[in-house]
């Protein structure tokens, strides 16, 4: 079965190098949970440890994975850059500190102080 969703023939080098490294980066967080759950799971603690060891190498994988497509394949950077290594209440973040990023969620999230349907401010 393709990985592909348009006629392979139709889809530049670069095209196929995004799929491969999204394709990556799926396959190495999946292989995260897996060996997550047998470490929790696990009643013996040598083993427990050898599949934490297996755990955090794919952690590792998949996040030079995810630096490749920040570096390559466009959105990621900007993204990145907007959501993570922040403190705080991660929706906080959303959509206020870029003017109007609004996380692809096309502004259903007013910001503070903007126009709104504050249903508190409705008088009769």
């Amino acid at each position: 079965m393709s990985n592909y969703h348009e006629p392979v023939g139709e889809l530049s080098q670069e095209a196929r190098n995004f799929s491969r490294a999204l394709n990556s980066l799926k396959e190495e967080i999946e292989a995260v949970d897996w060996y997550h759950q047998r470490v929790v799971t696990s009643g013996d603690p040598e083993l427990a440890a050898i599949m934490a060891h297996n755990r955090d190498e794919e952690i590792e994988h998949a996040c030079m994975t995810l630096e490749w497509l920040r570096r390559n394949m466009p959105g990621w950077d900007e993204e990145l850059r907007h959501w993570l290594f922040k403190e705080g209440d991660i929706m906080g973040v959303h959509g206020h500190d870029q003017g109007d990023h609004d996380g692809g969620h096309g502004g259903s999230v007013p910001a503070k102080g903007g126009d709104s349907l504050d249903i508190g401010k409705i008088k009769k």
